[in-house]
This record gives structure tokens, C-alpha cells and sequence, in this order.
């Protein structure tokens, strides 16, 4: 029997499904590493995916 594969997921179109990114700060600390922080997506909160939604916009429920 053949087994059903799951539709892929919704990609973030905010982020192209790249959730997260590592921005440098500039400079170096202490032990010579490059200081960086993460930046995580605001619509998709670093999932990547985007929600689905049940109604369209505009529409009543």
C-alpha cells in the first residue's frame, strides 16, 4: 500500500522560510569570536511557516 505523504508546509512569505539570522555586531570580545545576536522573524516568530488561515479576508464567520 502506498503511503500518503503530507502537504509541505506553508513557508513564511515574510522570511522565505529563513526564520532565524545571525546579524554581527561589530568587533570581537574578549577570546577574539565575533560578538552576534539572533534575529528571529516577526510574522512567523522563527518557525518559518506561515498559518493557515480558515477564512479568506473579508469573509464573515
Amino acid at each position: 500500500m502506498a503511503h500518503r505523504t503530507p502537504p509541505p508546509p506553508r513557508i513564511c512569505p515574510a522570511c522565505d522560510g529563513f526564520a532565524s539570522a545571525a546579524i554581527t555586531l561589530g568587533g570581537r570580545d574578549s577570546r577574539g569570536c565575533l560578538r552576534t545576536i539572533t534575529a528571529h522573524c516577526p510574522a512567523c516568530q522563527g518557525t518559518g511557516t506561515a498559518t493557515v488561515r480558515r477564512f479568506p479576508e473579508g469573509a464573515r464567520a
